[in-house]
């Protein structure tokens, strides 16, 4: 399958990190495409949006850039112009001005939806049984059982920050609403997708289709490399 030299960058959004796309990256790097997981340190915005910029320094070629959950806001972020086209994964997008809490609290919460709270060091991490309840229900048990070891706590920094002008509002955009997703609720979701006028596949999958549903991640992801 041809790329036309498209590289493919990948971000994990909050309670993740790069192995929660393990079921994306070797079937895109089966059709040859250059694939890179960028890692977030979930420390604060900034932080991460600077993380995202150097991971995109050492990337060639036009760029189809993934963001999963809060790295929605991230990938918007970016200032680098070799990102041609961005895909939302069950993503969060504010929009200039708004931070990425005043999206994710936009709605009421879903049932399961786990309650969060920064620790005694500030950081939130996911309770363990939410890995099962909400955040990727639809996993199997061992799936889950890895998604909770590697979990990385967010920053209250990364959340309550405004943003700028989103690179959505300049560059094509698709969005994979999750209408099963106990995280971000769907209606949220397609909010967000309709206001940016994105390219919207709507599926009945969990908040973590890379892992859950992985052939319809890959296929948004093809169909915008097919775009760019």
């Amino acid at each position: 399958m041809s790329s036309n030299g498209v590289s493919v960058v990948l971000v994990h959004g909050a309670w993740a990190d790069g192995s929660s796309w393990a079921k994306i990256i070797a079937p895109l790097a089966a059709d040859g495409i250059k694939v890179v997981a960028a890692p977030l340190p979930l420390t604060s915005f900034r932080d991460d949006v600077a993380a995202l910029d150097r991971t995109l320094e050492r990337v060639a070629g036009p760029v189809v850039l993934v963001g999963h959950a809060y790295a929605g806001a991230v990938i918007a972020a970016t200032g680098d112009e070799t990102v041609k086209a961005l895909v939302y994964v069950a993503a969060l997008a504010p929009d200039e001005g708004e931070t990425v809490a005043d999206v994710f609290y936009r709605g009421e919460p879903h049932p399961r939806a786990p309650k969060l709270a920064p620790d005694h060091n500030g950081l939130i991490y996911l309770p363990e049984d939410a890995f099962a309840g909400a955040f990727a229900q639809n996993a199997s048990a061992q799936e889950v059982v890895l998604l909770a070891a590697v979990q990385r706590p967010i920053s209250p920094a990364c959340i309550t920050v405004p943003v700028g002008r989103p690179l959505w509002k300049d560059c094509p955009s698709w969005f994979l609403v999750a209408e099963q997703d106990r995280m971000i609720v769907h209606e949220t979701q397609r909010f967000m997708a309709e206001r940016m006028q994105a390219r919207t596949r709507s599926h009945p999958v969990d908040h973590s289709p890379m892992a859950t549903a992985p052939r319809l991640v890959l296929d948004i992801i093809h169909e915008a490399i097919g775009a760019v």
